[in-house]
């Protein structure tokens, strides 16, 4: 398996890339769905559980774009970022809809 995939540094490069449109995607998302929030509930934000789990995956990430872009990171040690951020996606979407309750949870709902 490991002789068909594409080198290291190719993996590395479109990691990056990948990872840098969808944080600018998720950075919109985030500002958009503050907007809603101010109109619909009358702020931007409420430190809910999805909320602050977002929070902290947008951190992550841009942590990771910030290590690769200004410190050089690459290889493993960016990896491992990204392997946080991904552990941080799956609590926010697995965890927090379906374990926590608040605004936008499933906690509770049958």
């Amino acid at each position: 398996l490991a002789e068909r995939l594409p080198s290291f540094e190719v993996l590395d490069d479109v990691m990056y890339k990948s990872i840098a449109v969808g944080f600018a995607f998720f950075t919109i998302a985030t500002v958009l769905g503050a907007l809603w929030a101010a109109e619909a509930w009358g702020g931007y934000w409420s430190w809910d559980p999805k909320e602050t789990w977002a929070f902290i995956t947008w951190v992550v990430f841009a942590a990771y774009l910030h290590a690769r872009s200004t410190a050089g990171w690459r290889g493993s040690r960016a990896s491992w970022i990204v392997v946080i951020g991904w552990g941080a996606f799956l609590i926010n979407y697995f965890g927090v809809n379906f374990y926590a309750s608040g605004l936008h949870s499933y906690a509770g709902v049958s």
